[in-house]
């Protein structure tokens, strides 16, 4: 093995997420993917000595499990490698960097310069992409009652999701999340600047990848009372020269869009479908949930951590 190559760990590797980080850094041929012996995988100590001895960390864990590796490998103190969470365990913990590096111009910047890097919900990931520049730009106020509708692919709801859908059990589209409660709020509002709670409607149909995240808005209700052009302008300014964000031309005529164009890509399309005689827009955004949603924006993080090009 090189001794130029960095070195990364996934904790969780046999999950859906983790499968998809290890096949996306399977072509990245800076780095070498170490693991652990099957039988040691729930082991402290063992875990504990595979941290040492790596460059950086992925976890792929449910929320108590990544906080219990990430105390170990405070542990190691001078020692501790680098951290990625796709857990969201930390997403608005203190001291960990939101890992959406267009964010705000300069953010891959942080993500670049952080040992604690928490990787974004899919669903938060279109929302705060279409927000967040509107918000900044002064043509959304902090307390605007928004709402946020999406629907992902079945395989961002887990195994016993993903059972049920391939084996023929579950209704070809439902909604979820109804309580309100939706553990990817506290991340999307925090990160969309919003002091109002959102609402968030979760869906999930019957295809296995693909996201489409829709934000419904009275023109009128906006500070100045923009045009979809302005609301266009402003996404198209906050995300020129992008690799992997693009704002798609205005469509305010037929519009329709479907989720799964973005699939196996680490990519995220903005659109704004508007009417100005109505006052009405709808903003979208589209990408897959396995992709920019979860391994692929993680391999983009963990790039920047290791000082690696972009790709």
């Amino acid at each position: 093995m090189s001794q130029n190559l960095k070195t990364i760990f996934i904790d969780g590797e046999a999950g859906t997420t983790g499968l998809g980080i290890r096949e996306r850094l399977a072509v990245v041929p800076e780095v070498a993917v170490k693991s652990i012996d099957p039988d040691k995988r729930k082991d402290p100590a063992a875990r504990k000595d595979m941290m040492a001895s790596v460059d950086l960390v992925v976890l792929c864990l449910p929320d108590d499990a990544a906080k219990e590796s990430v105390a170990l490998a405070d542990a190691l103190g001078s020692d501790a490698p680098k951290i990625v969470d796709a857990a969201t365990a930390h997403r608005v913990a203190p001291g960990w960097v939101y890992g959406f590096a267009e964010l705000e111009p300069g953010h891959a910047g942080k993500i670049a310069g952080a040992s604690r890097v928490s990787n974004p919900g899919c669903y938060p990931t279109g929302a705060i992409a279409l927000l967040r520049p509107l918000v900044d730009a002064g043509l959304m106020a902090q307390d605007h009652p928004v709402t946020v509708n999406a629907v992902s692919g079945y395989s961002g709801g887990g195994k016993s999701m993903i059972e049920d859908f391939e084996t023929g059990v579950a209704p070809a589209f439902e909604l979820y999340g109804l309580g309100l409660r939706h553990k990817h709020l506290p991340e999307l509002q925090a990160y969309a600047r919003l002091t109002r709670r959102p609402i968030f409607v979760p869906s999930v149909g019957n295809f296995r990848q693909g996201m489409l995240v829709s934000v419904p808005l009275h023109l009128d209700m906006l500070p100045g009372r923009p045009s979809a052009a302005d609301l266009h302008h402003a996404l198209s300014e906050r995300y020129a020269g992008s690799t992997y964000v693009s704002v798609l031309p205005q469509d305010g005529k037929n519009g329709k869009i479907e989720p799964e164009a973005l699939n196996d890509t680490n990519r995220l399309e903005l659109t704004v479908f508007g009417q100005d005689d109505l006052g009405q827009a709808v903003l979208v955004a589209r990408l897959d949930n396995l992709g920019k949603g979860a391994s692929g924006a993680a391999v983009q993080n963990i790039r920047l951590m290791l000082g690696l090009p972009e790709g």
